[in-house]
């Protein structure tokens, strides 16, 4: 898979198929089931990362518009990439009243060998969105601006430090990998510091421990805002809209690398069509409020709902991709 290319493929017609055949059966089937005691939403991070903060904003929204009538809570468990809270969410097979979200960084754990979970083990009830990975620094770090970053990355990869959540090989980590790459230096040399959350890196970037950041750019986001951090590069083919628009696109910096990272809501091994359907139609609705569609226009993310049968086969496809890279890059065992 050449670094030039976007990380997501053009999805197959036979995606709009099972698209069309969802939304026919969809309302029927969610109404022979629904959630009758407290549901809880796991979280397979830290606190305050980009996967907790999306996962309150839903629980908010879903409460708040009575999309949901029992209690729902937030249970983080970090760890082992997301192995330990996919794996929690599987106690409880059959059971939908335990719903967790992942992103990108679940794929990378498969490829490298590292999970004992497959995409055959996760059921996949809706993709949420997506976005790009970011690049940010201390606000008075001596990189000031992506071209230094880049020149660093050329003339010397292992003189810079760098915080992910997550670990080797996952989406935070593939997009340095691929812009180090790009920029013509030695992918081999870098020096990568693993968090268990986006906040965690971030505080290590704050603190001065770190020399940059990785991470999507929402996440990033508020720090920058608030002059604690600053943004020069997006992993994206384009400059975004709304609030990034002045941070330059690594295409912008001569270096023909992107990587898109994703959010998808998935339930326990065994769930059933009829709780599937359920939680499809309530993220369905979750993603037609203003209050939603405020959040993707302030974090400058791309609203792209797939069900459920289309999110399993989008998962596919980017496994491949995944797989491809990550090979390229000797992360497969």
């Amino acid at each position: 898979m050449s670094s030039q290319s976007q990380f997501r493929a053009l999805r197959p017609v036979f995606v709009l198929l099972a698209a069309l055949t969802a939304i026919a059966c969809g309302d029927a089937n969610a109404a022979d089931w629904k959630p009758d005691k407290r549901i809880e939403i796991i979280v397979p991070n830290a606190a305050g990362g980009g996967n907790d903060r999306i996962a309150r904003v839903i629980q908010h929204i879903a409460q708040e518009k009575r999309f949901v009538d029992p209690v729902m809570t937030i249970t983080n468990k970090p760890g082992a990439g997301q192995m330990i809270g996919i794996g929690y969410v599987n106690q409880h097979p059959g059971d939908g009243h335990y719903i967790g979200i992942i992103s990108a960084t679940f794929l990378g754990d498969i490829v490298a060998g590292r999970s004992q979970i497959s995409l055959a083990d996760i059921a996949p009830i809706a993709l949420l969105f997506t976005e790009y990975v970011a690049f940010a620094v201390k606000a008075d770090s001596p990189l000031k601006t992506g071209r230094d970053l880049v020149a660093r990355l050329k003339a010397d990869s292992g003189s810079i430090s760098t915080a992910i959540s997550g670990v080797i090989g996952n989406h935070n980590y593939i997009a340095l990998a691929l812009v180090t790459r790009a920029a013509g230096g030695d992918v081999k040399k870098l020096k990568v510091v693993t968090y268990n959350g986006g906040s965690d890196g971030i505080t290590a970037a704050l603190g001065g421990h770190v020399d940059i950041v990785v991470a999507p750019a929402a996440t990033i986001l508020p720090h920058a805002q608030s002059g604690g951090l600053r943004m020069i590069a997006i992993a994206a083919p384009k400059r975004q809209s709304g609030p990034l628009a002045d941070v330059p696109s690594t295409k912008e910096l001569g270096v023909n690398a992107s990587l898109a990272n994703w959010r998808v809501m998935i339930g326990p091994r065994g769930i059933t069509p009829p709780q599937t359907a359920y939680w499809e139609n309530v993220f369905a609705r979750v993603v037609e409020t203003d209050e939603w569609k405020s959040m993707l226009a302030r974090d400058s993310l791309t609203g792209e709902f797939l069900r459920s049968a289309e999110t399993r086969v989008q998962l596919k496809t980017e496994y491949d991709e995944m797989k491809a890279i990550m090979t390229d890059f000797g992360l497969v065992k």
